[in-house]
């Protein structure tokens, strides 16, 4: 196989340039993965360099980068946690998405698995995750760094050993993976889920993948790699992960449509249909499937987990599009200099007493407050228009005018014809 691989750069989470590296087939990728390093690694370590080489046997294309600070990539480590290297995997799906194929698989090593279980909900044209070594909780990586605990307690950052290197880590970095709701993010993962881990691993003890695995609803998968040191510095064991994770991948992160890798609830809902079900993670957590895309939705708390935006805050989502979007195609049409629109809305009940234009009387009613901003070389009166125009988007015509929502439920249990059957009847045979 003649390898080819292309160097690529994009904008991480904190604005720094991050190196990449696109590991290609000879053929079109039959599907593209994202690698996920291990924690003070880089994307030219020997796990990350060889298992995404020996993928690419398989017909999979794939993207391994350094975290922002790390490797190649700009950026200061000391300013980063591990909610950072997940929007870091945001921002590097985004460019696969942008200039190849948005990732369908995720792979993660050591704290990199981690990370990938965090990022996945954000990215959802993904069906498959594999996580290598990785720990159940962030919160294990504070372990290596037991004897600075003191001193970054009281000076807010300390110089630690990892790897042979020195890093920096300050208070915030220890914050921030002792507050990630992992087991949560795991429960509702969305998308198969192969877990890989050394039984005399030393780094990370394998008992973290059980706690992945139990976690983890179906699909799921667990495959042991015997012998492996964490690091997977053994040349035949990164391919036999290599070759194990590809196996199974083929299952799931090469399907094109139903039948084909996924089973038929997975697919996309119709054009126009929207689909919310409970994720099973918090009390009131909710999957939105909207055609290909996939949202949370939750109550903040205390009440809910604040996983996603509340109800309400859909709503207004919804006023806030329409809007910007009927405002812009109306300035497009006049060629008017409309450079940019942004819609602010809060929502709120109010006393009816209290508002002049209401036709209630009595008791509260809902309010939402919306301000436009227009920017660009407009004149009053066509401020003036866009702002009538605004009023004239179709979510707001459906919100003022009058609504009528048909309920039906459907679930086990005898259907509505079956109980108004006679008690001996049989059917047409």
């Amino acid at each position: 196989m003649n390898l080819r691989s292309e160097r690529l750069e994009f904008p991480g989470s904190q604005g720094a340039i991050l190196a990449a590296r696109l590991d290609l087939p000879d053929a079109t990728p039959q599907a593209y993965a994202l690698f996920a390093h291990c924690f003070t690694c880089s994307k030219d370590g020997l796990a990350a360099a060889r298992i995404s080489r020996a993928l690419t046997d398989f017909g999979i294309a794939v993207l391994r980068f350094d975290f922002t600070g790390l490797g190649e990539s700009g950026g200061d480590f000391a300013n980063t946690n591990f909610s950072s290297n997940i929007e870091d995997l945001v921002h590097a799906s985004d460019l696969l998405r942008e200039r190849f194929a948005a990732p369908s698989l995720l792979i993660g090593h050591s704290l990199g698995g981690a990370a990938v279980l965090g990022a996945a909900h954000c990215i959802p044209e993904v069906r498959a995750v594999a996580t290598i070594g990785a720990p159940a909780d962030p919160d294990h990586v504070a372990h290596l760094m037991r004897g600075s605990h003191s001193e970054v307690e009281e000076f807010g950052e300390a110089e630690v050993q990892l790897a042979g290197r020195t890093f920096r880590i300050r208070r915030q970095f220890l914050d921030d993976v002792s507050a990630q709701p992992q087991t949560e993010r795991i429960r509702g993962l969305g998308a198969a889920l192969l877990v890989m881990h050394s039984p005399t691993d030393s780094t990370v003890d394998v008992d973290n993948a059980r706690r992945i695995y139990e976690a983890a609803r179906h699909p799921k998968s667990f495959i042991a790699v015997d012998g492996a040191d964490h690091l997977l510095t053994k040349p035949a064991d990164a391919v036999f992960v290599a070759t194990m994770l590809a196996t199974w991948a083929s299952r799931f992160a090469f399907a094109t449509s139903v039948g084909e890798g996924r089973e038929p609830e997975s697919a996309d809902p119709a054009e126009g249909l929207v689909v919310v079900t409970e994720s099973g993670t918090g009390d009131y957590t909710q999957q939105v499937q909207i055609g290909h895309h996939r949202l949370t939705a939750d109550e903040p708390g205390p009440v809910g987990t604040d996983t996603g935006p509340a109800p309400y805050d859909f709503l207004l989502a919804g006023l806030g599009a329409c809007t910007s979007m009927t405002v812009r195609m109306y300035a497009r049409r006049k060629s008017w200099p409309l450079e940019r629109v942004s819609v602010s809305l809060r929502h709120s009940r109010i006393h009816a007493r209290d508002c002049a234009d209401c036709e209630t009387g009595t008791g509260q009613v809902d309010r939402i407050e919306r301000v436009l901003r227009l920017e660009g070389d407009l004149d009053d009166s066509q401020r003036q228009r866009l702002r009538e125009i605004a009023d004239k988007c179709p979510v707001h015509r459906t919100l003022q005018a009058e609504v009528q929502i048909e309920t039906t439920v459907l679930g086990a249990g005898p259907s509505p014809v079956a109980r108004e059957q006679p008690a001996d009847y049989r059917g047409d045979g």
